[in-house]
């Protein structure tokens, strides 16, 4: 497989380590424009995908039914941290479903944001679903279902409407018929859709400028992604790059992070989409990925690389909060023209 350096790990003045893998920039038309590695790399979106996956939540009607706000949409699109601004807003979802906690079938873990944590721990408080990083996701599908008048009880399965009607947005977007769609079980117990790097970056692409689909999927499409950019702080949260990232580009892009090092970009302005993969999984490197591609392309202010510095150039520290190293891309875009030719 062809795979490319992207990021190094650097301490001391040497490279530690580094992290290689993959990048499709495409238009909405899929054609490839730039790229490091292979950009076809056949790759599990994992939460990349929930901006996709949100889509039915408006098309069904259900998201006007129950009165989500924008945060609420963002919310469907979250790998949140757990605060309490992310957990109250999921309780009162369930609410207005006349829904428990139980309802929801994603899991339980640990709220990722460290004073959440604490809180529950001081207060002797039982970790529920809502703080699974993907409640948001969860309570949206609920909301479909329930307006669809569906079973909610095993919303969560491939074979339920609720994940058919995602799977027909996937095929649509990305330009690939449904049942060559790779097919996995995400952290959170819901399909997860594998797709090559450069068909994922595509639907991206059509999300940032969506004026080709009918109108009742390209004013779907604007909801999703102009509550992402309005309520930025529901997507990720406190220090998170999603998070921080929309805000500093202030509506003009929309971003999404996947486990096992995935993110993915939309520009409104360009109708460009970016697709990032990192092959070992590590995270850490896909966003000095993301802001290194945005910088090569040349669609970052000065002022807009310089917020993202510490996301761009990220400094290692000990335990003694001494900084001992950075983490630094280290590729360059081929041109897919030069490329091909």
């Amino acid at each position: 497989m062809n795979v490319d350096r992207l990021v190094d790990v650097e301490r001391g003045g040497y490279i530690e380590s580094s992290h290689s893998g993959h990048i499709a920039v495409v238009d909405r038309e899929g054609k490839l424009l730039y790229s490091c590695g292979n950009p076809g790399r056949h790759t599990f979106a994992r939460s990349s995908m929930k901006p996709l996956q949100a889509i039915p939540l408006i098309e069904t009607g259900a998201a006007a039914y129950f009165t989500m706000d924008a945060a609420d949409i963002s919310l469907a699109c979250a790998s949140h941290s757990g605060e309490l601004q992310h957990t109250s807003r999921v309780q009162d979802i369930l609410k207005r479903l006349g829904m428990e906690t139980d309802g929801l079938k994603c899991g339980i873990h640990p709220p990722r944001w460290k004073e959440a944590y604490e809180e529950v721990v001081k207060t002797e408080q039982p970790i529920t679903p809502i703080y699974n990083n993907c409640s948001g996701k969860h309570s949206a599908m609920l909301a479909t279902a329930k307006y669809m008048g569906e079973s909610a009880e095993d919303y969560y399965l491939l074979d339920h409407p609720v994940q058919q009607r995602i799977l027909e947005v996937i095929s649509d977007l990305a330009e690939i018929p449904a049942d060559e769609i790779e097919i996995g079980i995400d952290g959170c117990g819901l399909p997860v859709h594998g797709i090559p790097l450069d068909r994922l970056a595509m639907s991206f692409a059509k999300m940032a400028q969506p004026d080709r689909f009918p109108e009742k999927r390209r004013q779907a499409i604007e909801t999703v992604t102009s509550s992402m950019m309005a309520a930025p702080e529901m997507v990720g949260g406190t220090d998170r790059f999603c998070t921080d990232f929309m805000k500093v580009m202030g509506g003009r892009m929309f971003g999404k992070a996947g486990a096992e090092g995935v993110y993915c970009i939309g520009d409104l302005e360009t109708g460009l989409g970016i697709a990032i993969k990192i092959e070992d999984g590590n995270g850490r490197a896909a966003y000095p990925a993301a802001v290194e591609v945005l910088k090569q392309l040349d669609l970052l202010t000065e002022q807009q690389e310089q917020q993202l510095a510490s996301y761009h150039v990220p400094k290692l520290r000990n335990a003694r909060e001494e900084v001992i190293g950075h983490l630094k891309p280290a590729f360059t875009l081929k041109n897919a023209s030069c490329i091909l030719s």
